[in-house]
């Protein structure tokens, strides 16, 4: 797929529809007027910009001379023998017309912006080309504002292209509308605007979106998941992540300098602190670093050899003030790292180390200024690791951003947490780094830690500092998934944090760096509950660090134990954050965890996360749930009911939940990976522990719960989380005797909890 193609593809159609102009003309006796109507392009056909599925934009121009019955007649006859074939936008209008539609409508004087002739009177075509260039500098300040109106709009409407999972090439933040965004701002002429700094970017997406016409079939321009490899392979990229990872740096390149550009038109004519002046005024704010025009700009780059640590001073100024860096500036330094100079030491000299932290500490503000240095390639010349995580996608429902862009966001969160480690450093350079291991087979944690140690040694960090970020990045995702699929109560998951974890610095940095990593995922992957949940954790450790008892039995209140030894059943609701917290006390039964699942699932109460305890012969559980889109009002009354009925006979139960399996089963779904199921024989001190991943559904936990009652097996207590539109579940198995099953029969019920998954 190439320009080339595409520009074959408009003058093929050009050909056809002169063809079609004359014979019209021909058939409407205006053969003999032909000075009085012409046929043109506009939009991405008038830029000979045509996709095998792109509509066919095209104006008829007249003078108004034409009688209206002629003129209806000749517009027919092009248009006629086109709706069989094409998709055809047109519109007919006089010179006059044409400037009233430009100066009423934004898309049409946009579109103009490309008019280009295709047959009958040049002259015509010119005059509204010239009317509409001259409406469109002329009124740019009004016309602008227009513009940035509409883009916010649709960006908020179609979202961020590099960071879609099924992104719309076309329309999304830092697509092809946004680059012709950028070419109507250049035709205004109020700020110079570099296309060529995008023109890698408009092939890239135009190519996707031709490739993807094709594959499909359809003239459609959002990127699906069933269609990606099927692009993929057509461009000749060696997978569909190699094609999202380019489809995503062409966005971000797009959307760079788009925000850089409304930054000059909105600070045009500005002193350094954004004052309105008749002169632009430089303000120093650090050593050979100023501010100009709302921007910060390097004094001199005459020899980076002279002062190496400039660019990371400019970077680091500009984030803690909140200012770009200039598109010159950042285009210069480039240029001169690229040609050798300015190399820093290695190790860095300290100062150079502060001023990284700096830049990472800046919090939100740091997001742009590093992505000015990631599009200008100026992050590799000082940590060339970060090539490899660039625009790396994470093709996922979990994660918003790709891999470079989580780790900026991590450490945005960070930023927020440092007044809470005795190092805040370490923790904002771990936070950056967590996930720089990604991109290979191996686990990505592991990969990181050997990834990281030479980074962190070039950098000027002492080996002991070095050994904590190693101990941080292998170990970020440990406090998460041990508080929400394990048994805090348990001693064995406390020492399993304090066989790994060797004080409580180290603890607190690993608590901040969780915080921040959940923050940075979004809320598929953080929430009240589980900060609640990690916190706790946390709290639990540190008193064993400080010599405290561990709590030996689950933390049940009197009141729950009375109504547990009561053996009465209680459903008691209270408002969530995530929907309602569900706490139901029950005499315990075999099943009792797909009963109550099952109950939820059928009253469209989707299950984010559950707690459950068996105390004697009763069983204490809490349920997080959230209503499904248009669920039905829920009561602890009405949720009582049912569960009383299903204890007695849950066979309508279990009709219902399979009738919703099979409606679910009929709607599209993105691929997903085989559920997998584990088991973790030293994982507690009574009991063996059993975990299940897989992709939620309606009725998982059901199906869980019922092939662990058929394997005979008693669920002693259970911890359910789901993360997105993934679902974890631990469960803590015991023989019917109170112990913990034998290798043998925990393999069998694994194998018996896989058949019953597939």
């Amino acid at each position: 797929m190439s320009t080339r193609e595409r520009r074959e593809r408009s003058n093929e159609s050009d050909r056809y529809l002169t063809q079609l102009f004359d014979k019209a003309a021909k058939a409407s006796g205006l053969n003999n007027s032909g000075r009085e109507i012409a046929l043109a392009a506009v939009g991405g056909y008038g830029r000979g910009e045509l996709s095998p599925g792109s509509d066919l934009d095209i104006v008829f121009l007249h003078t108004g001379k034409i009688s209206e019955e002629a003129l209806k007649s000749f517009v027919n006859e092009v248009l006629y023998p086109l709706w069989d074939t094409r998709s055809v936008d047109h519109s007919v209008r006089t010179r006059t017309q044409s400037r009233e539609a430009a100066s009423s409508d934004l898309r049409v004087a946009t579109g103009l912006l490309d008019i280009r002739l295709i047959s009958g009177n040049p002259e015509l075509v010119a005059h509204v080309r010239n009317d509409n260039f001259e409406f469109w500098r002329k009124n740019a300040k009004e016309n602008l504002a227009k513009l940035h109106m509409s883009l916010q709009e649709r960006h908020v409407r179609s979202g961020e292209l590099a960071y879609l999972l099924e992104p719309d090439l076309k329309e999304a933040r830092g697509g092809l509308r946004d680059i012709q965004a950028l070419k109507a701002i250049s035709s205004a002429g109020i700020v110079p605007v570099p296309l060529e700094k995008i023109s890698w970017a408009e092939a890239t997406l135009n190519n996707v979106r031709e490739s993807l016409h094709i594959a499909s079939g359809r003239g459609k321009d959002r990127l699906l998941f069933q269609e990606q490899d099927k692009v993929a392979q057509l461009l000749a990229y060696s997978d569909a992540d190699a094609m999202m990872g380019e489809v995503a740096q062409a966005a971000r390149s797009v959307d760079y300098l788009l925000n850089y550009t409304w930054h000059a038109i909105e600070h045009k004519g500005k002193d350094g602190l954004g004052k309105y002046i008749t002169k632009n005024r430089v303000t120093a704010v650090a050593k050979n670093v100023s501010a100009i025009n709302r921007e910060i700009v390097v004094d001199s780059l005459g020899s980076l050899d002279e002062d190496p640590l400039v660019g990371l001073r400019a970077a680091a100024t500009a984030a803690q003030l909140g200012l770009p860096l200039s598109l010159k500036t950042c285009t210069e330094l480039a240029a001169s790292l690229k040609n050798g100079e300015g190399k820093l030491t290695n190790p860095w000299p300290d100062q150079a180390r502060e001023l990284l932290i700096t830049l990472i500490g800046a919090g939100e503000a740091m997001v742009n200024i590093f992505e000015s240095l990631d599009q200008e390639e100026i992050i590799f010349e000082w940590i060339p690791e970060w090539r490899s995580v660039r625009s790396l996608p994470q093709r996922n429902a979990l994660h918003r951003h790709t891999v470079d862009r989580h780790m900026v966001e991590t450490a945005v969160h960070a930023a927020k947490l440092t007044r809470r480690v005795q190092r805040p450093d370490l923790l904002l350079f771990a936070a950056l780094f967590h996930d720089i291991g990604k991109g290979s087979a191996e686990d990505h944690s592991e990969r990181g830690v050997r990834l990281i140690e030479p980074i962190a040694q070039r950098m000027g960090f002492k080996a002991k500092e070095i050994e904590i970020v190693k101990n941080l990045i292998l170990h970020h995702l440990l406090l998460s998934s041990t508080a929400t699929r394990r048994d805090l109560d348990d001693p064995a998951t406390i020492e399993s944090i304090l066989s790994v974890i060797p004080d409580v610095n180290t603890l607190e940095l690993l608590h901040a760096l969780s915080i921040a990593d959940g923050e940075a995922t979004g809320s598929a992957g953080w929430s009240d509950w589980k900060a609640t949940l990690v916190n706790d954790l946390v709290q639990r450790v540190k008193r064993v660090m400080a010599g405290a008892e561990v709590a030996q039995q689950p933390e049940i209140s009197d009141e729950q134990r009375a109504l547990a030894q009561s053996g009465q059943l209680r459903v008691a609701l209270e408002e969530h954050s995530s929907g309602y917290a569900v706490e139901v006390i029950s005499p315990d039964k075999p099943g009792l965890l797909s009963i109550v699942a099952g109950v939820l699932s059928i009253s469209r109460l989707d299950v984010k996360s559950a707690r459950t305890k068996t105390i004697g012969n009763s069983a204490v559980m809490l349920w997080i749930v959230t209503p499904e889109p248009h669920a039905p009002e829920v009561s602890a009354a009405k949720l009582h009911e049912l569960i009383s009925v299903a204890l007695v006979d849950a066979r309508d139960i279990e009709e219902k939940l399979n009738a919703r399996a099979a409606a679910y089963a009929s709607r599209p779904a993105i691929p997903v990976p085989e559920p997998e199921v584990e088991i973790f024989i030293d994982a507690a001190t009574d009991a063996t522990v059993i975990e299940v991943r897989s992709h939620d559904r309606p009725g998982l936990l059901f199906r869980i719960g019922a092939a662990i009652t058929q394997s005979k097996v008693d669920i002693r207590s259970a911890i359910v989380t789901t993360l997105g539109a993934e679902a974890i579940d631990t469960l803590y198995l015991t023989d019917l005797s109170g112990g913990p099953l034998s290798s043998e029969r925990a393999n069998e019920v694994a194998s018996h909890l896989k058949q019953a998954l597939k």
